[in-house]
Order: C-alpha cells, then sequence, then structure tokens
C-alpha cells in the first residue's frame, strides 16, 4: 500500500531533498505518524487532502543529521532524544528524529534513559497503533503494530499494554480521547478501562499541555462527545472539575428536556460541532452554564437567577489554571457573562444594546458586517443559538435576536457608528463647558451619548447644546 506521496512532496517541498540525502547516504528513512495515518484514509476514503505537520525519522545519529544536511540551517531541539530541527530557506521547519528506543518513567513524562534504536524499536515506544505508521520516500506504508486494522476499524488502541503507555506520558490519557473525535473512532476495550484507572494521573501534567490538548478537543467536531467521554472515564473531574460539577444539577423539564445541566452542555456543544470550530466560541459554550450550581446553592434551590455572573468569575478561574492568555480570558468570559442579557437584547435601552454590540469593534470593517466589525458580540449571538437550539425553545429564542440585530445594525449605519458618539461629545468638552470632574460628568456625557446613539442628536453643535442643558446650574 502506498500513501499519496506526491501530496506529501507538493506541500513540503523540501522533505524530499532531506530523505534522499539520508537515505543516499545509507541511513533508513521514513515518514511517520499523522501524516502516514492521514494520508492512508484518503487513499482509502478520496477526496481533497491536504498534509499538514510532517515528522520525519531516521537511522543516522543527530550529529550525523546536521553533516549531511549542512547547507540547511539546524537547530537542536532535543538533544537527548535525537531531534534536530531542519529549518528551510523558505523557513519552513522539519523535525527529524533518531530511531529510539526509551528505559522506563519516572515523572509521567520523560523516560530514565534513551538510546538509538531501530524503526520497530522506535514505533513501538509510541502512543496509538494508528500513530505508530511509517511511510518509505516511495510512499509504501510500513505496519509493525497493526495500525492499519485499527484505522479500517476506527479503533484508538494503545501500542503495547495500555497501563504502561499511560503511565510513561500521562497527556496520552487526554489524547486518546482526542483522537476519539478528531477522527471519529472509537476506543479500544482494553485502553478504555485502562484510562478509567489512571484516569487521576492526568494531574502529573502541566496546566498548559492539559490546555493546549482540551484546545484541540474542543476545535474538533465532536466536542460534545468529547466532554462525555472525560466524564464517563473519570478525566472530566480532574481537568475540568467545574464542569463535571454540573452533572446531575436538575432543570426544569419544560425548558430543559435535553436533562441536566451537563447534559444540556454537551447537547449545546453538539449545536456548534455541527457548525463552528472556532476554540474560544467552544470554550464558551462548555462554560456558559457552569454557574448554575452555585446560583442554586445562593437561592437555596428556587431558580439560578445570576449565574451568567457567577460563570463568569469561575470560567476565569479555570482558563487562568489552564493558563490562557488574557485576552482569551476577557473574550471567552464576556461570552458567558452576557449571554443570558444579549438573549434579550429588545428590552434594553438602544444606547446599552448599540454599546454591547461595540465591545471590541474593529472599525476597519464596514458597518453592516457583524463578524468583521463587532466579532466579539458575532461570538455572543453564536453562543445564543447554540444554547437556545439545545433547549425547548430552539430557533423561537434565537430568531428574534438575529432579526433585532439586523434591524440595529442598519441604524448604526444610519447613525454613522458607535464611534460617532465619541466624536460628538467628549469628555474634555464638558470640562470646556465649566463642568466640575465627578460622577455627574460621567452620567451626563452617557446620556448624551444616549441620544446621538438613538439618532436624537445628529451634529456637535446638538450635542453642546444638550450638554449645556443637563448640566444646568451644576457647573
Amino acid at each position: 500500500m502506498r500513501i499519496p506521496i506526491a501530496d506529501v512532496l507538493a506541500a513540503h517541498p523540501h522533505a524530499a531533498t532531506i530523505i534522499r540525502r539520508l537515505e543516499e547516504a545509507g541511513y533508513t528513512t521514513v515518514l511517520v505518524g499523522g501524516v502516514v495515518r492521514d494520508g492512508v484514509r484518503a487513499l482509502w476514503e478520496g477526496g481533497a487532502w491536504v498534509p499538514q505537520d510532517l515528522d520525519i525519522a531516521t537511522a543516522a545519529p543527530p550529529e550525523l543529521v546536521q553533516e549531511l544536511l549542512s547547507d540547511f540551517r539546524t537547530l537542536e531541539v532535543g538533544r537527548a532524544y535525537g531531534v534536530v530541527m531542519v529549518v528551510a530557506a523558505d523557513g519552513r521547519q522539519y523535525e527529524v528524529a533518531t530511531f529510539r528506543k526509551e528505559s522506563t518513567y519516572t515523572d509521567g513524562r520523560h523516560p530514565q534513559e534513551v538510546s538509538w534504536g531501530t524503526l520497530e524499536e522506535d514505533v513501538r515506544r509510541r502512543d496509538f497503533t494508528v500513530n505508530g505508521l511509517a511511510a518509505t520516500y516511495e510512499g509504501e506504508v510500513v505496519d509493525l503494530v497493526g495500525g492499519l486494522d485499527d484505522l479500517r476499524a476506527g479503533v484508538i488502541r494503545t501500542i503495547g499494554r495500555p497501563d504502561e503507555r499511560f503511565s510513561e506520558d500521562r497527556l496520552r490519557l487526554l489524547r486518546a480521547v482526542r483522537f476519539c473525535c478528531q477522527l471519529g473512532f472509537r476506543l479500544d476495550s482494553d485502553t478504555q478501562a485502562a484510562l478509567r484507572r489512571q484516569a487521576s494521573g492526568i494531574t502529573m501534567v502541566s496546566w498548559e499541555r492539559i490546555r493546549d490538548e482540551l484546545v484541540r478537543l474542543v476545535a474538533t467536531s465532536s466536542a460534545g462527545r468529547g466532554i462525555r467521554m472525560l466524564m464517563s472515564t473519570g478525566l472530566l473531574e480532574y481537568v475540568l472539575p467545574e464542569v463535571a460539577s454540573l452533572d446531575g444539577v436538575p432543570q426544569p423539564v419544560e425548558y430543559h428536556p435535553e436533562g441536566d445541566v451537563l447534559a444540556h452542555t454537551c447537547a449545546s456543544l453538539d449545536v456548534a460541532d455541527g457548525i463552528w470550530d472556532a476554540p474560544l466560541l467552544k470554550l464558551a459554550v462548555l462554560l456558559h452554564d457552569v454557574g448554575k450550581p452555585a446560583a442554586l446553592a445562593q437561592w437555596d434551590g428556587a431558580h439560578m437567577s445570576g449565574h451568567c455572573q457567577l460563570g463568569a468569575d469561575i470560567a476565569e478561574r479555570v482558563l487562568r489554571r489552564l493558563r490562557f492568555p488574557a485576552r482569551d480570558i476577557a473574550w471567552v468570559t464576556h461570552l458567558v457573562g452576557e449571554h443570558m442579557r444579549a438573549a434579550r437584547l429588545s428590552e434594553m435601552r438602544l444606547g446599552k444594546q448599540l454599546r454591547l454590540i461595540g465591545q471590541r469593534e474593529c472599525t476597519e470593517a464596514v458597518l453592516t458586517d457583524l463578524e468583521g466589525r463587532y466579532p466579539l458580540f458575532a461570538d455572543l449571538v453564536r453562543l445564543i443559538i447554540c444554547d437556545a437550539e439545545a433547549t425547548a425553545h430552539r430557533a423561537a429564542a434565537w430568531r428574534p435576536v438575529l432579526e433585532h440585530v439586523v434591524g440595529l445594525l442598519l441604524h448604526l449605519e444610519r447613525i454613522q457608528g458607535l464611534e460617532r458618539a465619541r466624536e460628538l461629545l467628549r469628555g474634555h468638552d464638558l470640562l470646556s463647558l465649566g463642568a466640575s470632574p465627578g460622577p455627574r460628568l460621567g452620567e451626563v456625557l452617557d446620556q448624551v451619548h444616549e441620544l446621538i446613539l438613538a439618532g436624537t442628536i445628529r451634529t456637535r453643535e446638538e450635542a453642546l447644546a444638550e450638554a449645556a442643558r443637563r448640566l444646568g446650574g451644576q457647573m
């Protein structure tokens, strides 16, 4: 069997030179991992295939890799593990790793000792059979671990004993679930049993590595399924205990026939899975109701009022623990905190509606381009859709919001945008009218801006006159 090697080399033009040169020097060199797995699937399923990351493994020791590829820039990114990063003239990077075998692991990530080995020894230290495939320069697939059979069967199975593989690198516990979601596969029964036994071992992994794996999981088209798998295997309580705590939290059945808060959360993710794959949006969907248990406790089980702000605070703690950048944290917590208020957009004063829409406004885009001009609010609308579609209300809850937003965009076009209000009247204009700094100044500024946004005031002269009238004798 041969993968479409021409597609690989077209997408990675310098890989041919690297592989051929190492082979010509007498060192077996192959493609390994995901590129081979996906190449086989492309061969079987047909359709377009764009090879992404490309990993190369070779019998040549790292010092010889650098010597044989001396006309390339090379970086030793993992000398102890035989990894050389080869950088082509166009900036493309190719990871070239020497075949290796490893001793026992003591810290759930790093082997005590590494030595150079054979191709078979190298693939047998890898995580899952479907990732243990190799391919020659001609595209011929080399399967030493039963990866092709599992690829046909749609099974994620560890190479060798699952308890050993998971104890070597605890992140593989999460990766097993992520690959099921990414590929649409199921867990082998022995692999699943070992995952359940070792679920607590994920706590040995850094939060940064857990974050990266969770982002990859939610970016798949099966994020809802992934969260259910994390729950059923026991992993969720260790990586996202705040989400695991939603299990069993009741909701009124007339509004939520889908079940408890965790069932609703996963159902909302199912909706997003069918339409969008943006990780930050998916994270907001995952966390949008995380404040409900606290709200229910706060009101002695009577209702869940205030769960949005409580949820935003919890979401912020979750994302900080996972070491997300501040900008991403602010994005997700805004969505969580505002999703119920935005669902009642038409009930708000016009100025507040427009200010909510205008947060993180991108003024380079045209006023009527919701996604381009107001990307944060566009995600808020998407969250409302996912939330509503997972309830009894469905489109009846989100369609009026979307219709109202269309009218607001046309209104913004008529009044020339939110920035127009700030241009017509600023705080220093009130000071020049004789106003004193303080809360009253801010109140008047907001009141006049409200009238500008409503379209009642259209010129700077009208804005100054209205401000002067409202300030009256309080200057």
